[in-house]
């Protein structure tokens, strides 16, 4: 029997969720998604010293924000080298609620791309779901730059995004499922909320039935995996983006892998979310409303660290081949 990642595959399209440019060539997904913290794990490591100091060399001096984009858009180039499709990388989480600020770090982000040979559209700019961001994701998909709405946990930011004309969205299934888990404390059961009852899980297949049985053409992919569970039950998801940990699991594990997520009728209308009901909607999930603050607290943290990381090694000489 094929193993688990060979069956996923007929059913979904498997990302990876990595900044590890080394764990991206040995799983040659084809996608690859990015962000702060994985990028921040991935420079710590000696092996990318030399990316990072060649790619500021020509900008010491800039702003510690300019030196932070020209980083993660090296990491972005060196990821598509080894990948057929679109990498996504995530504008600073510190503009979340600043629709002005955040097109204009995607449109330098895309600029950066392109001085090296790379079209838009082989680029995601990722965008955290809060009103500011998916107005500012809706004015850059009019301009042709691709965008990827992250930090999501509710139907309500994931319906304002495909109204948006989001070209993708990214519900995050492991971090709803450690909310929940958290908020039960002591009186979880992990087997009574595995599988297609996983907390997670449930929030994708309401997004899912949402946004295809009104016919929206936004991507939907699953983010944010704890386990091999999860994952299965989403197969048939748009997208899933996926650990090197996890897809070593998916790779060596055996067992019957059967479709989950089936494409509804078209039913439902569309009705846009005007922003006082988006802003009620996601006031009244407490999951939501927490989770998408403690993210963008996270990857704020982790954009500054990883700004100073970058200058210490911006002073280091670059090696001359």
């Amino acid at each position: 029997m094929p193993a688990l990642l060979e069956q996923l595959k007929r059913f979904t399209t498997i990302v990876a969720d990595t900044g590890d440019i080394a764990a991206i060539a040995r799983h040659r997904p084809r996608d690859a998604t990015t962000n702060p913290s994985l990028i921040l794990k991935a420079a710590q490591s000696p092996q990318y010293a030399p990316l990072i100091r060649t790619a500021v060399a020509p900008a010491r001096g800039a702003p510690a924000e300019r030196l932070l984009d020209r980083v993660l858009v090296a990491f972005g180039v060196a990821i598509l080298k080894l990948i057929d499709g679109r990498v996504s990388t995530e504008v600073d989480a510190r503009l979340s609620f600043d629709t002005r600020a955040t097109i204009e770090r995607a449109r330098r982000l895309i600029a950066l791309y392109e001085a090296q040979g790379v079209g838009r559209s082989r680029v995601l700019i990722k965008i955290a779901s809060t009103w500011e961001g998916i107005r500012a994701a809706e004015l850059l998909e009019r301009e042709g730059i691709h965008c990827n709405m992250t930090l999501l946990f509710s139907v309500a930011q994931a319906q304002a995004a495909a109204d948006a004309g989001a070209t993708l969205i990214s519900p995050f299934v492991g971090r709803i499922y450690d909310w929940h888990k958290r908020a039960v404390g002591a009186g979880w059961d992990e087997a009574a909320n595995a599988g297609a009852n996983d907390p997670g899980v449930r929030s994708v297949h309401a997004i899912y039935a949402r946004l295809k049985g009104g016919g929206y053409p936004t991507e939907i992919m699953g983010a944010s995996f704890r386990n091999l569970g999860q994952i299965v039950a989403l197969a048939g998801c748009d997208l899933l983006t996926i650990s090197p940990e996890l897809l070593e699991q998916l790779a060596t594990s055996e067992g019957k892998l059967e479709r989950a997520l089936v494409p509804p009728a078209q039913t439902s209308t569309r009705a846009p979310l005007a922003e006082a009901d988006f802003r009620y909607a996601l006031n009244d999930d407490a999951m939501a409303t927490e989770k998408l603050a403690e993210g963008i607290r996270i990857f704020a943290a982790d954009a500054v660290k990883l700004q100073r990381l970058i200058a210490e090694l911006a002073t280091e000489p670059v090696a001359q081949c």
